[in-house]
């Protein structure tokens, strides 16, 4: 399945707030599909999901958040298997680790696929070396920074949006656009409301 290029309001409504996909808020709260909430006595009871449908929904907020395809989801999954520890908290660990999703928490980037564009443009240097591939992996002690000559562009991109910072496992420095890697992301810093438990039962037949 290939990466979302859809309505991105459309999928906030179906699945929840999803602050890596955008940043825009969605003012109704029925998902698409409806005519709007219905009146009193119009038989508006809300139909029960399937045990499937809510593994499904949890999965889909993965995706679409972080902007992964199916496969690439998958491929995580099954690395996320082969670690010690708990299976979930270490496929968001994978997921929080790629470059793009880093540069977005960096507060560089407005969304992961802001991100994702200013690495493939190669404004991007990770330990010395421009990197070109968001999906990269990065690690503890990696030192992550905007290019020289890509500095004015991202200033100027920075004043387009507002984003809080809040990665304790990052060292930051804004006047030069550059962090350090100090720590594994620890599960509390994980800013998506998921069930990740539920994303490892979807695939535990698949996987």
């Amino acid at each position: 399945m290939a990466r979302y290029r859809g309505p991105k309001l459309r999928i906030v409504r179906r699945l929840g707030e999803l602050p890596g996909l955008t940043q825009k808020n969605c003012t109704r709260d029925f998902p698409p599909g409806q005519h709007g909430p219905k009146k009193k006595g119009g038989g508006n009871q809300k139909t029960k999901e399937s045990q499937y449908a809510v593994r499904l929904k949890e999965k889909q907020k993965l995706r679409f958040n972080y902007g992964i395809s199916e496969r690439q989801l998958m491929s995580y999954v099954r690395e996320a298997r082969k670690r010690k520890g708990s299976t979930g908290e270490i496929l968001l660990q994978i997921l929080e680790m790629r470059l793009d999703t880093i540069i977005f928490r960096l507060g560089f980037a407005p969304t992961i696929a802001a991100a994702r564009q200013l690495i493939n443009h190669g404004h991007i240097v990770v330990n010395g070396r421009r990197v070109d591939i968001p999906s990269s992996l990065c690690k503890v002690n990696d030192s992550i920074s905007v290019a020289l000559n890509s500095q004015n562009f991202v200033k100027n991109l920075l004043q387009s949006f507002t984003k809080t910072l809040d990665a304790p496992y990052l060292e930051v420095n804004q006047e030069k656009l550059s962090a350090v890697v100090r720590d594994n992301v620890p599960r509390e810093a994980v800013s998506l409301q998921i069930n990740e438990l539920l994303v490892v039962e979807f695939y535990s037949r698949k996987v």
